[in-house]
């Protein structure tokens, strides 16, 4: 294959959008070596590198998208001795996900060297759309999304392909029609506002009793919270609902 030529790997499974893109990230990369006597043979040692790759992460991953990779062009300017053997590789810090770069490496040669191609990888796949459009601070209800294919790498933040990613969440901020929900796109919903009545429930080793008290803080499901007994003892505590904290001594 030439430079410009595209690559698709494919295979559904359904684990959330979040966890499937950090599994991604942190795999081991295959290996991909041999003799170029010139920088022209490069784009074909890269293409067949990204191919070997991406058919690799599919399988170990079960993403639930389709991956088109396109390599760009090396450096013009570039005058490379021939190498025994190059090595192609994913710098440090880097991802196939969106624009990206491959790193070329010259292992075994009269002078060694260190090249990298761009390359951009898009992911397609089903995700959740909005139907209308939402206020923020307003709750996410089914009626408000529909499934569709997206592109996943268009924007930074992870798309929320799983129902459970989104249900009982709220609009972070002002959100339109034909948006695709991602994770910065919503948040947990306060449930209670400083000075409401609430139940504290306090867990130890082997024991759990429960206490009324009084919230000093709003509360947020899931996020830690300030309550004060009605001993007057003041406590950090996570919020379980719109009535109940916990503590865990």
């Amino acid at each position: 294959m030439t430079t410009g030529q595209r690559t698709e790997k494919r295979r559904t499974a359904g684990w959330p959008g979040a966890l499937l893109l950090a599994a991604f990230m942190c795999l081991p990369l295959p290996g991909l070596a041999q003799a170029v006597s010139s920088e022209a043979q490069l784009p074909a040692l890269a293409q067949a590198w990204l191919d070997q790759t991406l058919a690799t992460q599919a399988v170990r991953d079960g993403l639930p998208v389709r991956l088109e990779a396109s390599l760009g062009a090396l450096d013009s300017r570039l005058s490379l001795s021939p190498c025994a053997r190059v090595e192609a590789y994913l710098p440090p810090g880097s991802r196939l996900w969106g624009s990206s770069r491959i790193g070329l490496r010259c292992l075994d040669g009269a002078r060694r060297w260190n090249v990298s191609m761009p390359v951009t990888v898009k992911a397609t796949g089903p995700a959740w759309v909005l139907r209308r459009d939402l206020a923020p601070g307003q709750q996410l209800e089914a009626g408000d999304l529909m499934q569709a294919e997206v592109e996943w790498t268009a924007e930074a933040s992870p798309v929320l392909s799983g129902r459970e990613a989104w249900a009982g969440q709220v609009a972070s901020r002002a959100l339109g029609a034909g948006q695709t929900l991602r994770q910065n796109m919503v948040r947990a919903a306060q449930v209670f506002q400083a000075g409401a009545q609430v139940r504290v429930l306090v867990q130890g080793g082997g024991f759990q009793i429960s206490a009324q008290g009084q919230a000093l803080s709003p509360g947020v499901v899931g996020q830690p919270a300030r309550v004060k007994t009605d001993s007057g003892r003041v406590l950090s505590v996570t919020v379980l609902d719109a009535r109940t904290v916990q503590v865990e001594l």
